[in-house]
């Protein structure tokens, strides 16, 4: 006869083992539909010229994958789906960039960098003339800056929706020249609009934009309507420096080789806090706000770069730079002017 103390542990058995058993089947669940649903938007957003195949094809696939895995469930079926995921993994991965394309006009030249000792010239440098969002006049120059004037970074976050997310980008100050901005971004074709679910399946191509700030910055203030906050970081001239060069050579890299754009690991602040790291400053640990950047503000208030000595709320409060951008339009002195009573790091 089996006593109760038996009973206890086989029946506490039983539930670890449903349990375990229950898990096993979500997990199974979660990897089938990951690898239907990463396959069919693939597909979707591959190379190929014509929407409607694209969008007929990997209605088809991921048909076939649910009738694979959930419906047959048997050995072969396995076995044909492996096959077709693994085809399209190949053609995937075969699709490659290019520079040649017919881009929209705010990300048409792609900037380059030559580097002669303590003197920097970059061609390429946005610096457009605004009416509205669609209507400017395209303008690019050449700009030269020296390395052993470079003071300083700061960093702009720009929300063009309340939330968590928005665009970092940063700006290098010199105290012989205006400050310089360089915004990673999407490369979008004349057709293409940003799309975040399209950026992860090479969608979009990578840029490197190098502008005025009354260009990179007075844009989204003043015409698409972003609210935009700028904050002093708290570093040295040295760091400033080969933040800087670490820029101009992935600038370079790009104009002879292009990449493609992918929000989770090749974007905005992801990049800024890769470089970060690569020239020796900055936390080394993983942060949720890398991805989630509207709140990278609050990541570099945390670990100490941007000013302390206000609460967070009240520092974003006065880091708000539209109205005194929109104020400043086309002065001639408009950096100065958004920084004008602006904490100080």
């Amino acid at each position: 006869m089996t006593s109760i103390a038996e009973q206890d542990r086989r029946a506490s058995e039983s539930v670890v083992h449903r349990l375990v058993r229950g898990l096993e089947r979500a997990l199974g669940f979660v990897l089938r539909a990951g690898l239907v649903s990463w396959a069919a938007l693939a597909i979707h957003y591959s190379n190929l010229p014509w929407a409607w195949v694209r969008t007929a094809l990997a209605v088809a696939f991921a048909g076939f994958g649910i009738w694979a895995l959930w419906i047959a469930r048997t050995r072969w079926a396995h076995m044909a789906f492996a096959v077709v995921f693994l085809l399209v993994l190949i053609w995937w991965i075969s699709i490659p960039p290019s520079h040649d394309r017919l881009w929209r006009p705010d990300v048409a030249v792609m900037p380059r960098a030559v580097i002669d000792g303590d003197r920097v010239r970059i061609m390429g440098v946005r610096n457009f003339e605004y009416r509205s969002v669609t209507d400017f006049t395209p303008r690019y120059e050449t700009r030269e800056v020296l390395l052993s004037h470079l003071t300083g970074v700061d960093l702009y976050i720009s929300y063009w929706m309340p939330g968590p997310i928005g665009h970092t980008f940063v700006s290098f100050t010199f105290d012989n020249a205006p400050p310089l901005s360089i915004s990673i971004e999407a490369r979008p074709e004349s057709h293409e609009g940003y799309a975040p679910v399209a950026s992860l399946f090479k969608q979009f191509e990578l840029i490197y934009v190098v502008g005025d700030e009354r260009d990179i910055v007075g844009v989204r203030t003043s015409f698409r309507g972003e609210d935009v906050h700028l904050f002093h970081v708290a570093t040295s001239p040295r760091f400033a420096r080969a933040l800087f060069g670490a820029y101009l050579e992935r600038i370079n890299e790009l104009a002879d080789r292009p990449e493609f754009y992918h929000l989770l690991s090749n974007s905005c602040t992801v990049n800024i806090v890769r470089y970060a790291r690569n020239v020796g400053d900055g936390d080394g640990r993983p942060d949720f706000r890398h991805y989630l950047n509207g709140l990278f503000d609050s990541f570099l208030y945390d670990i100490g770069l941007i000013d302390t000595t206000l609460p967070l709320g009240e520092l974003r409060r006065r880091s708000w730079i539209n109205e005194a951008a929109r104020t400043a339009d086309h002065a001639p002195d408009f950096s100065e002017r958004i920084r004008q009573g602006l904490p100080q790091a």
